[in-house]
Formats: structure tokens, sequence, C-alpha cells
């Protein structure tokens, strides 16, 4: 074999023992020139190879749900950020420039291939170690085959299409134009990954112990793919991007990257894929059951409206037996371990940079009595989407928007309501709690997972971790007004839309950034849901409505079986169903299943409501062709510049004008980096972006 010298910059194993280790211990860090031989026959230092491959996996800038500093993308339509004011206006405004709006155009970008990198020099070389038994190799080589896909897949969702390396690496002896290679199309790109992935779940186990959480496992491998397919069977990838956008995107010899002709089949794929993993029977939506005691911040269960179908069954048949609200909100906030949710499919665990969930609820927090920094916030937009407790809208649902048409069927322009709860009538609304006083009648009788996402005004917030030596206080309501403490000052701390955020917060939470910066010594830590059966399931009834009425015969993974996929509607609501039982929700009308334009306004808004904040909104607008009209749609919140004596003129929805919303053609891809166009003269430019001089 021939020797290579290798600068082997490789840490302990210590996070493929534990998914709550950080991947690189600069106490075990070290640079010594080795062979590849000298590395791959010993199980040390192969494994710390792997082990590298991981860390690169954990950086800041390969994070799917994280805060703004790093990656901005789990800010769309639905959410935005106050502080760091000028660079979300740079962003939102399309002025930030080919290096990306913090420098992560190079970032990740570089990350992503140095990842492939450390993941291909470990499958072309393990089989050489002795040491290892086979089914340990077999089991590594799956993890890095995994690890190398994941990084392809960061790179196709942010750049779409990109070089695909050969497995054997590049040669860096020769000059850069004899190693210059165009970017692979996007279906290449889809394909080299499902590929991948299904290869990888061949070796790799079924589940991981529990101090191993953050190393993928089957499932992991079969859910990703299942993602990449739909991706490519959506309208951008799909035959049917914006005719700007498909001009753009071709390589130097004017072949287009994105396939030019509609391909329904590719829906059936996703779909089969899909259900490879339902059929993994690993995997159900996390519930906690039902509690018919509590206190302020664990209050008992709120029964849903009545419902023929579910409200005299127990899950996974009806909710009778489940409480709706902690059953969402524990999936988030710390409450549920990873290792006891069976919903989790994939985590980074606690590796997740210097930006990730409990940045989040950092920003989220409340200033004063939270002492966080009270700058992430929700639009209108979003906060409308949450349907009432019964399944229907909410009156005035997107009435700003009653003028575009991309939101035909899905506003109504029924009076908001305009009067507040009383304490006479506080009692008629329990999911308030007993702090319900002030609350705008809005937000009241809404679903389950309003109340475990939104910070409505008047919303009460527990801070079980504050004590009274520093002067702090549980469970308060926290109003957003003018003139309140966490309402509109002529500083940065403070949501423009009078509307907080409260997805991951546990009630224990409470900080003190003002004293020490990004403070988490008094916060419960999350795992980021980076893959969620919930989304597999949303996934698998959006591909089967996309189909006509061919029958499509397609093998499972491991072609052990054949899939038929049709748009079988019982399938649909196989997919549907379970996530609209756990949040208290009655089904769709068979109206709405037998109309696939209507079928589809449905899962979109499913997805936006049950994915809120999880790095997946940014990325569906945008394959589905619908960022151009979400985005540049005015950004609605509450008219924050009101105070308490103003409470109507408070909640009536007003454009804010301190959050731009455009959309242009360079906002369809992230652009890739100056450096890279010079190093590799075969790459082309993402739409609307410049080449260096």
């Amino acid at each position: 074999m021939k020797k290579l010298i290798i600068l082997l910059s490789i840490t302990s194993i210590s996070f493929m023992l534990s998914g709550c280790s950080k991947y690189l211990d600069s106490d075990y860090l070290f640079d010594e020139r080795m062979s590849t031989e000298d590395v791959f026959t010993n199980s040390d230092y192969a494994n710390r190879w792997l082990a590298r491959a991981y860390y690169f996996l954990g950086s800041d800038y390969m994070q799917d749900v994280a805060s703004k500093k790093k990656v901005p993308f789990n800010f769309a339509d639905d959410m935005y950020y106050g502080d760091e004011s000028d660079g979300y206006k740079r962003w939102k405004n399309g002025q930030y420039t080919e290096s990306g709006v913090h420098g992560e155009s190079l970032q990740i970008w570089n990350t992503a291939y140095l990842g492939i990198r450390q993941a291909s020099v470990f499958l072309q070389n393990i089989d050489i170690n002795k040491e290892l038994s086979k089914e340990e190799i077999a089991d590594m080589k799956g993890q890095a085959r995994f690890l190398r896909a994941y990084f392809y897949w960061e790179l196709l969702k942010v750049f779409g299409p990109v070089p695909i390396v050969p497995d054997e690496g590049i040669d860096y002896t020769k000059e850069y134009d004899e190693i210059a290679q165009k970017r692979n199309t996007y279906e290449e790109c889809a394909e080299y990954i499902a590929t991948e992935m299904a290869e990888a779940a061949k070796t790799l186990p079924l589940s991981e112990g529990i101090q191993q959480i953050a190393r993928p496992t089957r499932g992991a491998a079969l859910a990703l793919r299942a993602r990449v397919l739909l991706y490519a069977a959506s309208p951008l990838a799909n035959g049917k991007a914006p005719a700007a956008v498909a001009a753009a995107m071709k390589d130097r010899q004017g072949n287009p990257l994105l396939s030019p002709t509609y391909d329904e089949s590719k829906w059936a794929r996703a779909a089969a894929a899909a259900k490879d993993v339902i059929d993994l029977g690993r995997y159900h939506l996390y519930v906690a059951y039902r509690r018919e005691t509590g206190d302020i911040a664990y209050p008992p269960t709120v029964t849903p409206p009545f419902d023929p179908q579910f409200s005299n069954s127990n899950w996974p048949n009806g909710w009778k037996d489940i409480d709706p609200f902690e059953s969402y909100r524990s999936i988030f906030n710390g409450e549920v371990q990873a290792f006891e949710n069976p919903e989790l499919i994939f985590t980074h665990g606690q590796n997740q940079g210097s930006e990730g969930i409990n940045v989040l609820v950092l920003h989220q927090l409340p200033r004063l009595e939270g002492k966080g920094y009270n700058s992430h916030g929700m639009t209108q937009k979003q906060a409308d989407a949450y349907y009432m407790n019964d399944g229907t809208d909410i009156p005035g649902m997107n009435s700003m928007y009653s003028n575009l048409p991309i939101y035909k069927d899905r506003f109504n322009t029924r009076p908001r309501p305009t009067d507040f709860v009383t304490i006479d009538d506080l009692a008629d609304y329990p999911e308030l709690g007993p702090l319900g006083v002030g609350v705008s009648k809005q937000y009241v009788q809404r679903e389950p997972r309003f109340y475990a996402s939104v910070s409505y005004n008047g919303s009460t917030w527990n801070f079980l971790n504050a004590t009274t030596e520093n002067d702090e206080k549980k469970n308060v309501q926290i109003f957003y007004y003018r003139g309140d403490p966490n309402g509109y000052k002529n500083t940065t701390y403070w949501p423009r839309s009078g509307i907080g955020i409260k997805k991951y917060i546990n009630p224990d939470d409470i900080s003190n950034v003002a004293v020490t910066a990004y403070d988490q010594g008094r916060m419960v830590k999350k795992v980021d849901p980076a893959i969620r059966y919930a989304e597999v399931l949303l996934n698998y009834a959006e591909a089967l409505n996309e189909l006509s009425g061919t029958s499509y015969s397609i093998p499972s993974w491991d072609g052990k079986k054949t899939h038929v996929i049709t748009r079988n509607i019982d399938e649909m609501k196989a997919g549907v169903q379970p996530i609209r039982i756990r949040a208290g929700l009655p089904d769709y009308s068979s109206e709405v299943y037998a109309d696939r334009d209507k079928f589809r306004i449905k899962i979109k808004r499913e997805r936006q409501i049950e994915l809120f904040a999880e790095g997946q909104r940014y990325f569906d607008l945008r394959r589905w062709t619908d960022a151009p009209q979400e985005e540049a749609a005015p950004v609605y919140g509450c008219n924050a510049y009101s105070t308490r004596d103003q409470a109507v003129l408070f909640h009536t929805p007003v454009a804010i004008p301190s959050m731009p919303s455009i959309f242009t053609l360079k906002m369809w891809f992230w652009p890739i980096d100056f450096t890279e166009l010079k190093r590799n003269k075969e790459l082309t430019q993402n739409p609307g972006w410049t080449y260096p001089e």
C-alpha cells in the first residue's frame, strides 16, 4: 500500500463513547506526522480519525437547529431576531455579500468538505486494520458513510448542487486546473446521498446505547434518505423551478443543474423511502399521559373539545388518555431525555456548537424577569397558523394577506376578538392557567401546540430556578406593551412583533445575561431535534398527495420487498392523523383528503406548525417554490408601539417597518464564496451572485 504522509490532528475517542461529550477535547489534541498505515492499523488512532469526522458535524456551521450568528437558516417568515438588527436587515434585504452575512459561506463549504475528506479517507483505509473485528469495522464504515452523506446533504440544501468528490479523494499534488471539478446536478447529488444512506443503513445498528445518542442508527440513515428524496421530488428540483432560477443554475458547459422535466415517480420514491422508516417499527410519536392534578408550571390536562372519532379512544387511536400540550412541549424543552424519546431519530446531542438550542432559549427569555435577551420573536403569520382547539381557523387568520394570490383559500375576514379575559371568565379558559387575566381573546381556546410554542402578550412564564436571593420571581405574566419591562424601548432587547417564542423553554429556565453573557447555568440542557419521526410522517403524506392515479412499485431500501405506492387516502391519514391526534385536533375532512390542492395547503400548514423553529421552514419555502411570495410578503405583528391603555390597538396586526421582506433571485441559494470560485475554475456561481474579478 502506498504510504502517504498525513498531518494527523485528532481527538480522543470520548465523543464515540458519549453523545454528551464535546467532539474536541484540547487535552488530547496532538499533531504527528504519520502514514496511513500507522493510523489505520492502530485501532485507537483509527477511532480517533473517525471521531474527527464527528467533530466537523458538531461545528457551528453544520447545525440544523441553531441561533443566528453562524447559520441563519432557522429564521424565515415565521420567526425573527431583533438583536443583531443590522445583520438581520442585511440578510432579509439580500444585502450580504458572497461571503454571507457573517462569513458563513466559506465556513459551511470548507467544514462540510473537510468532513467529507475525513470520512472518505477512513473508508478507503480502515479495512487494513487487524485489531478491530469485522463487525466493528462494518459498523464504523456505516458511521463514516452516514457522516459523508450528511455533509453532502448540508451542502445540497444550502448551496444547491455541488461537486461530488471521488471516493478515493483528490490528488493535491496536481495543479488546481487539473483537479477542478464541475458541480454535479441536483438529481445526481440527491441520488448519491440516498444511495450512500441506504448503504450505511446495512451496517448501522437499529439502536444505540444511552451513551451514544449522537451516533447514527439505521433509522437515521433511512430518515435522511427520505428527506433528501422528498427535496428531489419537490418543484424546485423537479422540473418546476422558476425560469430565471433554472436558466441561471447551469454548469460551465451550459448543462442544467436543476432537472428541466417533471417526474412524478420521484414523489413515489420519496413516499417509499419514508415508508421504509415507518416499517422499521422502531419509532412512534412521544406522548405524555393525562394529568388529573398539577400546578401552574405542570398544569392538569386540558381536555380538547369533543370529537366523535378521537375523544373516547386512548392513544394512538385517540387522545382520551394523553396530555396534548405536554406531549408536544416536552419533546423540545429537555423534560424528556433523548434516550427516552421514541420520536427522536437523530440528534447532535450536546454537540451543538456555540449557537445551539439553549442560545435560542437565551434570546427568547424575557429581559427583566427571565434575565435573557428578549429579542427572538414570532410573526403574526406564524401565530395565525395555529388552529383553534376545535380545528377551525382563528377569526381574521391571514386577513392582512387577503390581496395576495398565494393566500387564496388561506385567509378569512371574520373580525378578530377585541375583548380581554377578566377574572370573572378566567375559569372558562383553563389553557391560560390561573394568570390569564388581561389576555386578548385572540389567544384563548387555541390548539395545544400554540401554548407550547407562543409567548403571546400576557402569557405565563415560570422561571422555577429563580431565587429570592437574586430578587427573582417565579410564575410571572409577561406583557409586551410599550412601557412594560419587556415591551418596546429605545434599546435592542424587545420583540418587534409583540409576540415571543416559548418552544424549547423549560419551566426551570432562567438566565442572567446582563452579568454573564450567554449564561446557561440555570437552564435545562436540550438536544436538537435534527430528525424527528413526526417529520417522516409528514414527508410520507406530502409525497403521497402529489401522485396522480398511477401506481408505482418501488423496492424497499434493502431490496427485500416492494412498496406499492399510490395516492392512497388511508395511507395519507396514517401520516397525518397521529400528529393531529397528539395535538388534540380533529382530522381533516374527506373533502380535503380527496382534493390534492386542498391537502397540499393543509400539509404545508401542518409542517409550519409542527416543525416550527426546527430549521425546516426556510428550506421548505424554497423547495416548494413558495419563497418569492411568502418571504416577500410584509411581516406583520402586534402594534408593539402601543401602551397598555391602547390594548385593542396593540392587538391589531400591523406591518413592522423595521423588518424588511423582499425576495430576489440571489435568495434561492446561498452564495459560493470567492475563495472557492478562484480555487475551482469549473465551479459556477449561484443565481444572482457574482464571480471574483
